[in-house]
């Protein structure tokens, strides 16, 4: 049962269809309150392909793509760091798009 304080204020339990003590009114009972908790999914962290990004920097850097991944990796970690998700994500896509492109180039070249 849920406790109950009076202007003393110690605890008293009640049961839920209990008549209220002798000289004791429903005014003098405090307000009930509803606590409403936000429970947020454990989402995985975004993911910034930081290492893909260093290899492609130095290994296929077509265009200079490579750098640019590696630039926009930095950025994906930075915003992950400061709990910026939607940034993190942003960034990390366009590090991905920017290594599987400088991949694609560097395939092409190998082997024409």
């Amino acid at each position: 049962p849920p406790p109950v304080f009076t202007r003393l204020g110690m605890e008293q339990a009640l049961q839920p269809c209990e008549m209220l003590p002798a000289g004791m009114s429903a005014d003098e009972m405090p307000p009930s309150t509803t606590v409403q908790v936000q429970v947020e999914e454990k989402l995985p962290p975004p993911r910034d392909h930081l290492v893909w990004s260093l290899g492609t920097a130095l290994y296929g850097n077509m265009f200079c793509l490579g750098l640019l991944a590696f630039f926009f990796s930095v950025k994906s970690r930075d915003c992950k760091v400061l709990g910026d998700r939607n940034g993190a994500l942003s960034y990390g896509s366009t590090a991905k798009c920017l290594n599987i492109t400088a991949l694609v180039i560097h395939i092409l070249i190998a082997l024409l």
